[in-house]
């Protein structure tokens, strides 16, 4: 090795050990407090499910069932044991990868309802303390606003901060296919929020379907337990270790049910997740947004069949990251940079890092053409 890489490799070390000391010293005080506990195992129910035999068969594990074989199971059944197990197991059915899509539709529709009843239920118990109450009076609004005529949910887990997919577009008769992965600060109360609406995965959503004119159904998945702020969880991999596996099984899930495989779109640290997925996801796309990286040192460390896109505008903070990876914190290598390997998005037309889907930029643009298989 010369002399030159010596230094640069110094250089990248020295880098290294001062994002590790300002991290530590910067949250020492509060990582506790923040820290996220991912979700990770099978639906709420799964237990009562596995218990069933009123069908005088063994209901798929939905541990350890793949979901092609979910997707076996469901078409051996005929149209009223599919509504009945939907009816009996609405938490498993509505969350289970490989169902049939409406079903699934269906069944976190009955989720829903029984969320609503409960909560509004709690908000009037005076047994509970206000805020008890009003915690629960806004999660029955939130069951309400996904329950509206038109919204297709296809998952949903109230556990912990919440998850949700909300499908945009029709996906049993979809040509093409996109998924929506985020990155910190989302949520089930969150992920369609009205401020900073191109940060959020439901307005991502919304503009690349409109952007291609409704040649694409999307996705908006919020699958896994993002991190909080700029703290540790969002300086490590804990949290993309966990959603990686569960993002890997929704999109086989989908594939499982019938649709074409899809590209699959993730800001931020989603694109961490998305990096340490890349390997067994099924996509036909993997498009990079406001990187942070993907834990990897180039497109070949990723070993994906799928093209590998990188977008960042200049004005992104995230450029002012270092991409190192040491002792566990940093994500490594930076996917935007030619080195890396992956095909560039034109991004001068966008702004800071929640602004690639804004209409009219050249990176929503380039985003729709990659969607609807209009590049080569």
């Amino acid at each position: 090795m010369g002399l030159g890489s010596w230094k640069r490799r110094g250089r990248r070390t020295l880098v290294a050990a001062a994002l590790t000391t300002t991290v530590i010293a910067g949250t020492a005080g509060w990582a506790s407090s923040h820290e996220q506990h991912p979700l990770t195992g099978p639906p709420p129910g799964t237990s009562s499910w596995r218990a069933d035999g009123t069908l005088g068969t063994r209901l798929p594990d939905p541990a350890t069932a793949s979901p092609a074989q979910v997707a076996d199971f469901f078409r051996g059944l005929s149209a009223a044991a599919q509504h009945e197990l939907a009816a009996r197991h609405p938490s498993v059915v509505g969350n289970l990868d490989g169902a049939p899509i409406p079903l699934r539709y269906e069944a976190n529709a009955r989720t829903l309802r029984s969320e609503r009843t409960r909560a509004l239920a709690d908000a009037h118990d005076t047994t509970l303390t206000p805020q008890a109450r009003a915690l629960a009076s806004a999660h029955a609004e939130r069951c309400a606003d996904l329950l509206a005529d038109g919204r297709r949910i296809l998952a949903f887990d109230s556990r912990g901060r919440g998850q949700v997919a909300e499908v945009y577009g029709d996906l049993t008769t979809a040509r093409h296919v996109s998924v929506i992965v985020p990155g910190s600060d989302i949520d089930l109360g969150t992920y369609d929020r009205a401020k900073d609406v191109y940060g959020t995965p439901a307005g991502m959503a919304k503009s690349l379907r409109a952007a291609a004119h409704g040649r694409t159904a999307v996705v908006a998945w919020v699958g896994y337990t993002t991190p909080v702020g700029l703290g540790p969880d969002a300086a490590t991999g804990r949290l993309a270790e966990a959603g990686a596996p569960r993002l890997i099984r929704f999109v086989q899930g989908l594939i499982a049910a019938g649709t074409p495989h899809p590209a699959v779109f993730c800001h931020s640290y989603g694109s961490v997740v998305c990096g340490l997925a890349a390997s067994r996801l099924p996509a036909s796309d993997l498009v990079v947004l406001g990187s942070p990286g993907l834990r990897a040192d180039s497109v070949a460390d990723l070993h994906t069949r799928a093209r590998v896109w990188a977008a960042r505008d200049d004005s992104d903070w995230i450029s002012k990251v270092p991409h190192v990876e040491l002792l566990g914190l940093g994500h490594g290598a930076d996917p935007a940079d030619p080195s890396f390997g992956a095909r560039r998005v034109p991004a001068e037309d966008a702004e800071g890092h929640t602004g690639y889907f804004a209409p009219g930029t050249d990176s929503l643009r380039a985003f729709t053409d990659i969607a609807t298989g209009a590049t080569s």
